[in-house]
């Protein structure tokens, strides 16, 4: 066979097994139970938070501003997202860093410090009181699952949607979910 023709067959070989495989579907993926999402969160120790961010942002400069948006239903601004809860706090990102979120109670006082260590899935965060001290860490899974626990590694609940479960798989807690 002459080199000409064996390229010739060579290409026809890899055209004919490339277009057999073009209906298949590959996933990826990694999927999370309560053990492996706790050992993935203390794997590393937290970040530790700067403690000046937190300083800088003990009041919202912007409560004012935040509450008549939250009364017009406007939460996406030209700086910030902002997320109001049925408790009266609420939460802000602010678009400059959007892997810090400030949580504030309904006078404009910094409750926590939020610090994510990435936007893209899965991805894990922190929670911080006032005084840098972690209060809860978190992997976000997807959109719809999110495995929190306590600094000690005690499950607090997963979510799946609406619905949080404990380590038993009981619901314990029910949110209003928007998709």
């Amino acid at each position: 066979m002459n080199m000409n023709k064996l390229i010739l067959f060579i290409f026809i070989f890899f055209s004919i097994n490339i277009c057999s495989y073009a209906d298949i579907v590959l996933e990826g993926g990694v999927k999370y139970d309560v053990d492996t999402a706790r050992t993935e969160l203390t794997y590393y120790p937290p970040p530790n938070p700067r403690l000046a961010i937190i300083n800088e942002n003990l009041y919202d400069k912007n409560i004012q501003e935040n509450v008549i948006y939250l009364l017009k239903g406007n939460v996406k601004l030209k700086d910030r997202e902002l997320a109001f809860f049925s408790d009266n706090t609420y939460g802000v990102i602010y678009k400059k860093n959007k892997q810090q979120v400030f949580y504030y109670d309904a006078t404009g006082m910094l409750m926590f410090l939020e610090i994510r260590d990435s936007l893209s899935y899965p991805y894990k965060s922190y929670k911080y009181n006032t005084k840098g001290e972690l209060v809860n860490m978190g992997l976000r899974v997807s959109h719809e699952e999110t495995f929190i626990y306590k600094p000690d590694g005690t499950l607090i609940a997963h979510w799946i949607k609406n619905l949080g479960f404990d380590a038993h798989g009981n619901i314990i807690m029910k949110r209003q979910y928007i998709e």
